[in-house]
Formats: C-alpha cells, sequence, structure tokens
C-alpha cells in the first residue's frame, strides 16, 4: 500500500514528532494535496498519593502504548490549527496493545482499532480523501497495522521514511532538509540520554555538537532515536508552520 504517484488528497496521522512532521512534508512534495490531520492522543489516569508516594494527588499519568507517540500530544493541536491552519482530528486511544504479533488481525478493543475509527471519523468529513501519512521507519509492527487499517477503509498509505537511508542520514535529511526544529520530550537510554539533563534540549544542538554521535558510537544508539531512546515535539517547520511556531514558556521534567 506504498504510493509513490502524486496527485492524491490526503489526511496527515501527527504524533507531534519529527518523523510524522517530515512524512507529511515528502507526501506534500510528491505531489499530494493535505486535506487535514489526525491523532491519537493518550487516554489520562489518575495516580493517587496512595499508589505511589512519588507522585502528588490525583497526578495525570499518560498510558504507555506499543503503537503511537505520546509524549506531548498535548501540542499538537496547536502544532495543527494554529500553525498550520488546518482541520484537526483526535481521538483518545482507549484500547490495548492486545494483539503484538507482527501480523495484525483485527481484534475488539485493540489500540488499532482507535486508528480506524480515528479514520473513519475522518472520512466521514472529507469524503474525498485517498491516502494516509506517516512516519513509520523502522517498525514493522506500526507499519503492517498502519496498512491494515488503510486497507480496510480503501485508502492508500503513505510511508515515504519508511527504510529511508542510513541512521545518521535520516537524521541530517529531517533537520536540514526539513527545515524542523524539535526538542526532546522523552529520552529512555540511559546511561546515554537522561531526563534531567537532555529533556527540553534541541535536537539539532545534539546533532551539531557531537551528542548523538558520542552516544552511537559508545552505545549504538541511534542517532534518530528510531530504537526508542528518544522522542520528540516539533516546535517548527517553516514549510508546513506558516502561520507561527510553538514557544514552550514552561517546562516541567518528570523523572
Amino acid at each position: 500500500f506504498f504510493c509513490w504517484a502524486g496527485n492524491m488528497k490526503f489526511v496527515a496521522l501527527l504524533s507531534g514528532g519529527k518523523d510524522s512532521i517530515y512524512a507529511t512534508l515528502l507526501a506534500l512534495r510528491h505531489g499530494h494535496e493535505l486535506v487535514c490531520c489526525a491523532h491519537l492522543a493518550p487516554r489520562r489516569r489518575r495516580l493517587s498519593s496512595s499508589q505511589d508516594n512519588d507522585h502528588h494527588d490525583d497526578e495525570d499519568l499518560e498510558e504507555e502504548s506499543y503503537m503511537y507517540q505520546t509524549a506531548g500530544s498535548e501540542a499538537v493541536r496547536l502544532q495543527v490549527e494554529e500553525c498550520m491552519g488546518l482541520p484537526f482530528y483526535v481521538r483518545e486511544i482507549r484500547g490495548k496493545s492486545r494483539n503484538t504479533s507482527l501480523v495484525y488481525e483485527e481484534r475488539g478493543h485493540d489500540e488499532v482499532e482507535d486508528l480506524f475509527h480515528l479514520l473513519q471519523t475522518v472520512q466521514k468529513s472529507h469524503p474525498e480523501i485517498e491516502a494516509v501519512s506517516s512516519g513509520a521507519i523502522l517498525s514493522t509492527y506500526q507499519r503492517t497495522r498502519i496498512e491494515h487499517v488503510c486497507q480496510r477503509l480503501r485508502l492508500t498509505s503513505l510511508s515515504y521514511l519508511w527504510r529511508m537511508s542510513s541512521q545518521r542520514a535520516l537524521l541530517d535529511g529531517i533537520l536540514d532538509d526539513g527545515g524542523i526544529e524539535a526538542v526532546l520530550v522523552r529520552v529512555a537510554c540511559p546511561p546515554g540520554l537522561l531526563p534531567q539533563k537532555h529533556l527540553n534540549r534541541n535536537l539539532r544542538c545534539l546533532r551539531d555538537d557531537g551528542t548523538l554521535d558520542d552516544l552511537h558510537g559508545r552505545w549504538g544508539m541511534h542517532p534518530a532515536g528510531e530504537g526508542g531512546e528518544y522522542e520528540t515535539l516539533v516546535v517548527d517547520c517553516p514549510a508546513l508552520f506558516r502561520f507561527g511556531r510553538l514557544k514552550l514558556e514552561e517546562v516541567v521534567v518528570v523523572c
């Protein structure tokens, strides 16, 4: 369900991170027309001090997902509506990762079905949409599930980043070719990337000062974070953010 032809109207499946934003940009460059954007938001759960003494009473926590990036989710609406000036569709992730095999089979209450219902809602408002862009790069788990949903909805999956070039060339393409400015909103690579030290750091700066190359050499970390080492939030992409950029006025680091 890959497509390299042009002239299709598409919805961009955005996580808020660098991959999905760059994939959207590449879809536009290949001649497709962006109609709207869609996002799957994490379900918030409440955690009281009786459950975990390290957290404050009634603190909001994001539920983890095998399929979707959840960090920075609250900023995606601003990216789309304020910075891009496009219609935005969002659905809370209600399912769990119940089918974790590489070959996906439709199963009720699986989080993949949330994607199906989200895109179904988009189709009702925009019946002209023919395709879906996503930022899948190395995850066969993610790609095959997106394709499964697209097949059921008779949509074409646009995956322009799939297996794209080498590790460092991919990062350079996102930052230099895409002109993307992004900050780290989640890290999971000790002893390399540390929350207190690297969260909210600019990704371009971490590349330019040699931090990412050093971690790749010492620990084998994927420079573009495709092994889950970090997740990002895009604050600017001039080719897409025509009406402004995100400004993070207050940042709280949670370890």
